[in-house]
């Protein structure tokens, strides 16, 4: 008795003690993982790469897309300023207010922004010099548009078209300079990138006012447009001389020694925006960069629209005066970028992640000049202190590309990109636009100044900086697909009769910070059946919700047929044939049997009639449901219930039909039934994986058995082999169900 007491009062200390120790044994085992997951430096593509000019990398990529892309982006930027520039002519005109001009003007950049993700859609499926082409003209279009309109309404229109037509600009032409300049001059191919918007800011005010003034009276504004529109138009037909780089060839060159060759068109299903949002968040150098861009965007939208006001207000410069201020402050930035191209091209052969904190340091150094610029009252002072501050974003920003250039899966690198402007405007600038507008009521433009921007640029220069310690890794990760990529496509060239109907390989998944699979990998042939076993918590719900797409792998692959479905939707994969059932869970109780079936089909395209006959094939397997058609699915035994989600998976004629728990709390005589259910599907050729608790029932049914244990694969081959191993089949007895 005073044992057992004593045990008790000791459980509590015990329990908790037991918990902690294994929460240390699990991060340690973690991190010594991640650890094993960073190549050497000499295998990571561009580090330790000898040092490549300019020169020598616009050479080997074409000079073409190296100038003709800046020029577009140079002359998009030269249409942003001529609003302000040209507001009281426009407002004359109009007839509108200045609250009126800047909503629609802020509107234009909504559009920019939320039409970049669509846009990287198309890019990572279509021809991206295309899209250049088609975007380029439609941009001219539009902008010639603006010196049209004849009331506000139509201007809205206007601003967001141009919005529209710009924001296929940062996911399309980041992405095609990333497949086409080689890695040792990415940076600075940037660099030329990233002077476009300087220059174009600096010059676009002096050529928008200088039109106007020389078309003189009241509507020469109009022809400031015009101007602006002809050279898009011009660079539009010059851009149909772009060639389309092959995705990720310098990427496979050097980790490879060879391009990949490119799948058949059609072969490949393409990645979803939800699927790649979700692979990309898992990168955690990409998501550190997008969140601390993303508290930059405090500053850098509330800033501008700030400044204007301030000039306004403390020294009474009309729009085009504060125009030309405003471009001025960007001319330390075209000094600054190729300075710090340069460097960051150095860092990265030698060290990647010096190179993400050379960015985030001169981040975190905007806000500090900021708060030193705004101290000035005089104003030249201050437009100078700015402009260093802008010069440090501007080099900052170079080494933005490069570095998602280098994680982000080649095959969604421009949805990888489109996610910036989506950070900046829409996390940072939304809410940083509110707060600072809301102090600035409450005192003045340069309180809200100086609140704003110095703690968003130290806090977003701080992410880069924490973010930076992953990079090894994550590139590591990026190489890792490759080489698992390249041994696929020899094995699938050399046996192409032997590819397996399904594969996993490699695959990590976490919920949160906690990993629950661990470089799992299986196969499944053709007609063959599968049997899932393991101990409790093994993992093995978790690897059929990563099969069926209800969660995106950290790391790994999934194929169905050869075809890469790893960042697929879940309703893509089940058009294309895997099918999961649900266990215990899986009809509408409140239906009947054959509203159940009905709704099973409701998105197919059959006919009423071609649904009907599909529902009489597959009830056949169920003579158990076949008289029971109009009796509520709730109502039925716990057994019939799983039949009759059986029959509804059935229904869509799976590919891969995968199955929860068959036999979880059913009766012996119920688990029977469904055996012959399962070995007349066999029979058929149903090809399946069935996660099952019992290891009698699984050898009852089954081909092969994959065993998994605290989410690793321990055992995988036949199953008469499993029954042999007494170790793995006492730990499934042991163990109980779940996982």
């Amino acid at each position: 008795m005073d044992d057992n007491t004593q045990l008790v009062d000791d459980d509590p200390a015990s329990l908790v003690a037991t918990v902690l120790e294994e929460e240390a044994k699990r991060q340690a085992e973690q991190a010594a993982r991640s650890a094993e997951k960073v190549l050497p430096d000499d295998l990571l593509p561009g580090v330790g790469a000898a040092q490549m000019s300019l020169g020598e990398a616009a050479r080997g990529g074409g000079y073409f897309m190296m100038l003709l892309l800046p020029l577009i982006a140079m002359a998009e930027e030269m249409d942003r300023l001529a609003i302000a520039v040209l507001a009281p002519d426009i407002q004359k005109t109009l007839n509108i207010s200045d609250t009126t001009l800047i909503g629609i003007a802020s509107f234009g950049g909504i559009a920019l922004v939320l039409g970049a993700v669509p846009l990287a859609w198309l890019a990572d499926r279509l021809s991206r010099v295309r899209i250049v082409t088609i975007a380029t003209l439609f941009g001219a279009f539009t902008v010639l548009l603006n010196g049209l309109v004849v009331n506000p309404f139509q201007l809205f229109c206007a601003r967001v078209a141009v919005g529209s037509a710009q924001s296929y600009k940062t996911p399309v032409h980041n992405s095609l300079l990333t497949d086409t300049y080689p890695i040792q001059a990415r940076a600075r191919v940037f660099g030329v990138e990233g002077l476009a918007r300087p220059v174009g800011l600096l010059i676009g005010p002096f050529i928008a006012g200088g039109v106007a003034d020389i078309a003189g009276g009241d509507e020469g504004w109009r022809w400031a447009f015009v101007v602006f529109s002809l050279p898009l138009a011009l660079l539009s037909m010059l851009s149909l001389a772009l060639k389309e780089p092959k995705r990720g060839r310098h990427e496979q060159e050097m980790v490879l020694g060879k391009e990949l060759d490119p799948p058949p068109i059609g072969s490949q299903i393409p990645v979803s925006m939800s699927a790649a949002y979700a692979r990309l968040k898992k990168i955690k150098t990409f998501f550190y960069i997008c969140v601390g861009i993303g508290t930059l965007g405090f500053a850098l939208v509330a800033v501008p629209v700030q400044l204007s006001l301030l000039l306004e207000n403390d020294y009474g410069y009309d729009a085009f005066k504060r125009g030309w201020m405003l471009s001025l402050t960007w001319l330390a930035s075209i000094v600054a970028i190729p300075f710090a191209a340069r460097a960051y091209d150095k860092a990265f052969r030698s060290n990647p992640t010096r190179m993400v904190r050379i960015g985030g340091a001169l981040i975190a150094m905007y806000g500090v000049l900021m708060l030193v610029a705004l101290r000035f009252h005089d104003p030249l002072w201050m437009i100078a202190g700015i402009s260093l501050a802008n010069a440090c974003t501007s080099a900052a920003f170079v080494c933005v590309g490069p570095t998602i250039g280098a994680v982000a899966p080649y095959r969604m690198r421009a949805q990888a990109f489109a996610l910036v402007p989506v950070f900046i405007f829409l996390m940072g600038g939304f809410f940083g636009g509110l707060i600072a507008g809301a102090i600035s009521d409450a005192n003045d433009e340069r309180t809200a100044l100086t609140v704003v921007a110095p703690p968003a640029a130290i806090i977003g220069g701080a992410l880069f900086v924490y973010g930076s310690r992953f990079l090894k890794r994550d590139i590591s990760l990026a190489v890792e697909e490759l080489l698992e990529e390249q041994d696929e496509l020899k094995r699938m060239s050399a046996n192409p009769d032997d590819i397996p109907l399904l594969q996993v390989r490699n695959l990590d998944f976490s919920y949160g910070p906690v990993q629950v699979l661990f470089d799992v990998g299986m196969e499944l042939k053709r007609g063959e059946v599968l049997a899932l076993l393991g101990t409790n918590g093994a993992g093995k719900s978790t690897l059929l919700r990563a099969i069926s797409g209800l969660g995106i792998p950290d790391r790994g692959v999934v194929r169905l047929s050869g075809r890469t479905l790893t960042y697929v939707d879940a309703e893509v994969r089940f058009k294309h044939g895997i099918v999961q059932l649900r266990g215990g869970a899986g009809t509408f109780r409140e239906l009947s049997i054959r509203d159940n079936l009905r709704s099973a089909m409701l998105a197919t395209r059959k006919s009423d009639t071609d649904r009907d006959s599909r529902i009489d094939e597959i009830m056949q397997l169920f003579p158990a449901l076949t008289n029971r058609r109009d009796e509520l699915a709730g109502d039925l035994s716990g057994g019939q219930q799983q039949m009759l989600a059986l029959a509804m998976a059935l229904l869509h004629e799976p590919e891969v039909l995968l199955i929860d728990e068959l036999s979880l709390g059913l009766a012996p005589l119920v688990v029977q039934e469904l055996l012959v259910i399962v070995e007349q599907l066999k029979a058929r050729g149903q090809s399946m994986i069935i996660v099952e608790q019992s290891v009698n029932v699984a050898l009852a049914f089954a081909d092969r058995a994959v065993f998994m244990e605290k989410g690793r694969v321990r055992f995988e081959g036949p199953a008469r082999e499993l029954a042999e191993r007494d170790d793995l089949v006492r730990a499934v007895f042991l163990g109980g169900e779940g996982g």
